[in-house]
C-alpha cells in the first residue's frame, strides 16, 4: 500500500464540511467555565440570589403570619403576596445591581479579550459566521441574567403554591409566570446587547468591567441631576435602570415609578439596543472562509 506523495506548498482539503446544528455552543460553554475560573466570581454570583431568598422568606412567612405576628408588628402588608410583591423582586436597585455585577465580573472580556488576544480570525477561520460569534456571546450573558431572574421568579411562585397549599394563587393570577419570563427576557435582550457593546469597545477587559458599572450608576447620576435642573420627570429616560423599572412595573401591571409612559421607556431601551447592534456589526469583522 503505497502512500500518497505530494508536492511541498499548499494541498486543497478534498474532505467533505460537516455543519454542526448549534456551532455557537462551544463558545458559550467556554464562556461559562471561564466566568466561573475568575476569582471572586462564585462568592458574586451567590450573593446575587441573596434577593431571592429574602423574598422566598417573605413568602413563608405570609403564609405564617399568626406565628410571627409578634414580630411583624404592622409590617404584614408588605407581605401581601401578588404582582406587586413580584414587581418589587424583579425592579428592586439591588437586584438590577448584582445582575450588573456578575455580568461585569463574569463576562465583561467576552469580546474584549478576543480583540486582546486579536482571536477573531481564529474564530471565523472555523465555519464560523458572525451570527453565530455573537449568538455564542451573547447566550453567555443569558445564562447569567435567566439564572437570576426567570428561574428564582418560577421558584418563589412555585414555593407559594407549595406553602398555600392550593392552586387558588395561580388561578388569581395565571398571568404572572408569563410576565416573570417576559420581563427576564426583556433584561436578557437588554444586557446582552449593553454588554457586548461596552465589551467590543476596549481590549482591556478590567476596564470594560469598570465601564460597565460606570454607564449604569452615572446614567441614574445624570437622570437626577437633570430632574433637579429640569423639574420633569421625563429625564428618567437617561436612566438605564429607571427605564428597566418602567418596563418592569409596566408588565407586572403596577403603577409606574415615574410619570412618564412606559412606551418611551421601551423605546428607549430598544434604541440602545439597535445601537448595541449596529456598533457590533462594524466592530466584529469576519473571514470569510473558502468551502
Amino acid at each position: 500500500m503505497g502512500a500518497t506523495v505530494r508536492e511541498k506548498g499548499y494541498t486543497h482539503w478534498d474532505g467533505t464540511l460537516v455543519e454542526r446544528r448549534f456551532p455557537w455552543w462551544p463558545i458559550t460553554r467556554t464562556g461559562i467555565l471561564l466566568a466561573f475560573r475568575k476569582k471572586r466570581f462564585k462568592l458574586v454570583f451567590a450573593a446575587a440570589f441573596v434577593p431571592a431568598f429574602i423574598f422566598l422568606v417573605g413568602i413563608y412567612i405570609s403564609e405564617r403570619l399568626e406565628d410571627f405576628e409578634r414580630f411583624l408588628q404592622g409590617s404584614d402588608r408588605f407581605l401581601n403576596i401578588g404582582p406587586k410583591y413580584f414587581s418589587t423582586y424583579f425592579t428592586n436597585d439591588s437586584l438590577l445591581f448584582l445582575i450588573v455585577l456578575v455580568l461585569a465580573y463574569g463576562a465583561g472580556g467576552l469580546i474584549a479579550d478576543d480583540l486582546k488576544h486579536s482571536s477573531l480570525q481564529l474564530y471565523f477561520a472555523r465555519p464560523l459566521v458572525k451570527r453565530d460569534y455573537l449568538i455564542g456571546k451573547m447566550s453567555v450573558i443569558a445564562f447569567f441574567v435567566l439564572i437570576l431572574t426567570a428561574l428564582p421568579g418560577l421558584v418563589l411562585v412555585a414555593f407559594k403554591l407549595v406553602f398555600a397549599g392550593s392552586f387558588k394563587f395561580f388561578l388569581q393570577y395565571p398571568w404572572l409566570p408569563l410576565a416573570i419570563v417576559g420581563y427576564a427576557a426583556l433584561l436578557t435582550v437588554f444586557f446582552a446587547f449593553y454588554v457586548l457593546l461596552l465589551s467590543s469597545v476596549s481590549k482591556n477587559a478590567r476596564y470594560v468591567m469598570v465601564m460597565i458599572f460606570g454607564v449604569y450608576i452615572f446614567s441614574n447620576v445624570l437622570f437626577g441631576i437633570l430632574r433637579g435642573i429640569f423639574k420633569t420627570p421625563y429625564m428618567a429616560l437617561f436612566s438605564v435602570p429607571a427605564n428597566l423599572q418602567q418596563a418592569g412595573a409596566f408588565l407586572f401591571g403596577q403603577k409606574l415609578p415615574h410619570a412618564v409612559p412606559a412606551v418611551w421607556s421601551f423605546a428607549v431601551l430598544a434604541g440602545l439596543c439597535l445601537l448595541a447592534a449596529a456598533v457590533l456589526d462594524r466592530k466584529i469583522r469576519g473571514v470569510e472562509v473558502i468551502r
